[in-house]
């Protein structure tokens, strides 16, 4: 894959704008790099005509989209950050990323086999000796990775309650397919994959990644635990049914599905995903390694926890690889050689928590990335609409 090193230096400010949703009470803002007062102005309506329905539609109380366009960043605010309290949402609040911070997770343990700490070809028990001579203990990081170790849960179960616990589940655990056959979509397998790239690094997960992973990235907003002095700006979040509730700490979650940041850092990590944002040379390498294709399973390719879709791509065809049924064991086949880096490739992940919902997606070969996040769990067909509608008009628009 070909990237474009050029750091763009971001100027961002926050213009208040009284959107045509007022009625309906979505009220938009926006901060932005350096563009013209036209082109600003035209990507903020296209956005809004597809973000100001959406809210409307689900109830969404508050919601941050991030698009970038060759090189330039764009962030557009709508609603409050909490019901309660009516605080508008800014270039600080923070919102749970869900399953999006599975490819945070990726990144770290892609970066730590560039450096040369690991190998995705690794069984797990080479860095965590107590599981040798068991099931999972031949499992690859790779299969980690790629959802596919041999069939795992969704969930990490309800009876562990720490890693004593989930080293006696892995102890105990049987495959109920072959290794790198099905794709069952797992919290556990990533969330493992974490602990190990953890195990290796000789650090705590949450602390790698907020004095590691992030800093290299240059996110200065994005948290695994939200510091108390960043409360106030930590967005609250309803469920389905409108019920406050944010995201407990549990086994594995951290790796799994931990991530709180603001719009404006994800957008960030999108662009160094593109290639128009610099990072250090080891880190650019892991990043490109993550959109490596290692199986087919439905409509979509998986790389190391991105997805993929070759570029032109149909909404149909993106609809039906982010319904609920990918969540199902989906037979997969293994792509050998892996798939190298393409630009002319979708990459997306969704993320949902039980009060908040988020979307991620870009094209290389476009230069384009956009990001969704919202304080309320709305279906995730709803939000790979909105954003495949703002990639079609901006796209088409140039």
């Amino acid at each position: 894959m070909k990237f474009i090193l050029r750091h763009v230096a971001m100027a961002t400010f926050t213009v208040c704008l009284i959107a045509p949703a007022v009625a309906a009470g979505v009220v938009a803002g926006d901060r932005t790099s350096r563009a013209t007062p036209d082109r600003r102005t035209e990507i903020r309506h296209v956005v809004d005509a597809a973000i100001q329905p959406l809210m409307r539609e689900y109830g969404i109380p508050g919601a941050a989209v991030g698009v970038t366009v060759d090189g330039r960043s764009y962030v557009f605010d709508y609603g409050v950050a909490s019901k309660e309290t009516g605080k508008p949402v800014n270039g600080d609040t923070l919102f749970e990323l869900g399953s999006v911070s599975k490819t945070f997770t990726a990144t770290l343990a892609s970066w730590a086999s560039e450096e040369g700490k690991l190998s995705f070809a690794d069984p797990v028990a080479h860095h965590w000796p107590a599981l040798d001579g068991t099931p999972f203990g031949a499992v690859t990081l790779l299969q980690l990775g790629t959802h596919t170790p041999g069939g795992m849960p969704l969930q990490v179960p309800d009876e562990i309650h720490g890693e004593s616990d989930l080293l006696a589940y892995l102890k105990a655990w049987r495959p109920a397919y072959p290794p790198g056959t099905e794709r069952t979509y797992s919290n556990v397998s990533v969330g493992t994959l974490g602990l190990v790239t953890a195990k290796v690094l000789e650090k705590p997960f949450p602390d790698l990644m907020e004095q590691r992973l992030f800093p290299a990235l240059h996110l200065s907003q994005s948290y695994i635990v939200v510091p108390p002095a960043r409360m106030g700006d930590y967005a609250q979040g309803y469920t389905k049914n409108g019920e406050p509730v944010r995201m407990k700490g549990d086994v594995l979650s951290s790796e799994s599905y931990g991530v709180r940041a603001t719009a404006a850092d994800v957008l960030r990590f999108v662009e160094v995903n593109l290639g128009v944002r610099g990072v250090e040379p080891g880190l650019r390498q892991a990043i490109s390694a993550t959109h490596i294709g290692y199986f087919r399973a439905g409509p979509m390719t998986q790389d190391l926890i991105w997805e993929q879709y070759a570029w032109p791509v149909t909404l149909d065809t993106l609809l039906d690889g982010n319904a609920p049924k990918a969540i199902d064991p989906t037979p997969s086949a293994k792509i050998d050689p892996p798939l190298a880096p393409s630009d002319a490739t979708w990459i997306n992940k969704t993320g949902s928590t039980n009060g908040f919902g988020s979307y991620v997606a870009f094209v290389p070969a476009r230069r384009i990335g956009i990001v969704i996040l919202s304080n309320r769990n709305y279906p995730i067909a709803a939000r790979v609409t909105a954003a495949y509608k703002i990639f079609t008009a901006l796209d088409s628009g140039r």
